[in-house]
């Protein structure tokens, strides 16, 4: 009972500031403009991260006392919503985000002793244990997630879906570990999400209602889910007897944001442009260049996903070797490349031929 009304809570504060934020957006002119990159109709209100937030932190204050570091989470989630409005709001620079990221990166490491220091037995050849290289390959991995996931918010339902695939599975595998807290935090992040998809994707609502994310958004949810997975694959402070699980499930987990930003940041090396340039490049983008819907993009994105992260979770269940796991996971990722060129080249042939 009190688990249902930690999710009710969570779905009803969240509700609440989308319907409260989404007025005083218009008039502060916190909203999305359509541009070349941006096809929606309209003046989009970017109050999604920001309701979202107020329903995790609601279900924070109601549970008063929990562990695993909840007001850290819960004060470095304000900072970056904070600063992803003002990147809304203002357009802020790739660079300064960069070391906004940096800087909350090595506070994590320094300061909190959350950092990423244990890779599982990636090659066959024994655990690796990062020592000096800690502080260097967290930063990586939070610019990585906070990047892969901001990426992927291109069509309306894609960032939320997508989210609550990965934290969904994050959320399994602390049950199955026995780490109840952190499987109830997971749940009340879906369930303050929620409301949040709904009003994107106009589901029981007037279109007029409609509302994105925004960077603040996807901010939340990229450190959201690289916090879990820290805590997730790290022995942090004693926090657990155990692990959830091996840190090579989580390329699984986060397959396709991953790859996709692994991907288009190639490409665009390849180019000799800068990783970090706007395109149109992304895998919702091909598949709809290729003549897709857009709910058909977010329906066969969303499958890919969730087939994906499944692999990984029956492979932790069942301990497959962390080798071939991560091997496996680096020949998906040639497949996934390779289908991905080939679908963007047809795509703007057929596009060429019919304008010609």
């Amino acid at each position: 009972m009190q688990i249902f009304l930690y999710v009710l809570l969570a779905a009803s504060v969240s509700t609440i500031s989308l319907v409260l934020l989404r007025g005083l957006a218009v008039n502060i002119k916190l909203v999305d403009v359509p541009c070349e990159r941006k096809s929606h109709n309209g003046h989009v209100p970017l109050v999604g991260g920001v309701a979202t937030l107020f329903g995790v932190i609601a279900v924070a204050i109601a549970q008063s006392g929990s562990s695993f570091y909840q007001m850290e989470y819960i004060v470095f989630s304000c900072i970056l919503v904070l600063v992803g409005l003002i990147d809304d709001k203002l357009d802020i620079s790739a660079t300064f985000r960069l070391i906004i990221l940096m800087l909350l990166s090595t506070w994590l490491v320094e300061k909190e002793g959350l950092s990423l220091s244990y890779l599982g037995d990636l090659f066959g050849t024994g655990n690796i244990y990062l020592s000096q290289g800690a502080l260097a390959f967290t930063t990586i991995a939070v610019i990585g997630c906070v990047t892969a996931f901001n990426m992927v918010d291109g069509i309306d339902g894609l960032l939320g879906m997508l989210a609550a695939c990965t934290i969904a599975s994050l959320g399994l595998l602390f049950y199955l570990s026995g780490q109840h807290t952190l499987a109830l935090f997971c749940l009340t992040f879906i369930a303050a999400m929620c409301p949040y998809v709904a009003f994107n994707l106009g589901l029981k609502v007037k279109s007029k209602y409609k509302v994105f994310m925004g960077d603040s958004g996807s901010f939340l949810v990229g450190f959201t889910i690289i916090w879990l997975l820290v805590f997730a694959t790290q022995n942090i402070n004693g926090y657990s007897s155990h692990l959830a699980m091996r840190p090579v499930t989580a390329l699984w987990i986060i397959a396709i944001p991953l790859m996709d930003m692994a991907l288009v940041m190639i490409k665009r090396v390849l180019k000799k442009q800068s990783p970090l340039k706007a395109d149109r490049t992304h895998i919702h983008h091909v598949l709809m260049l290729a003549g897709n819907s857009p709910r058909k993009t977010l329906f066969i994105v969303t499958v890919l996903a969730c087939a994906l992260a499944s692999i990984g979770l029956i492979a932790e269940v069942n301990q497959v070797e962390e080798s071939k796991m991560f091997a496996a996971f680096l020949q998906v990722f040639v497949v996934y490349g390779i289908a991905n060129i080939v679908l963007e080249k047809r795509a703007k042939q057929k596009s060429a031929n019919y304008m010609g």
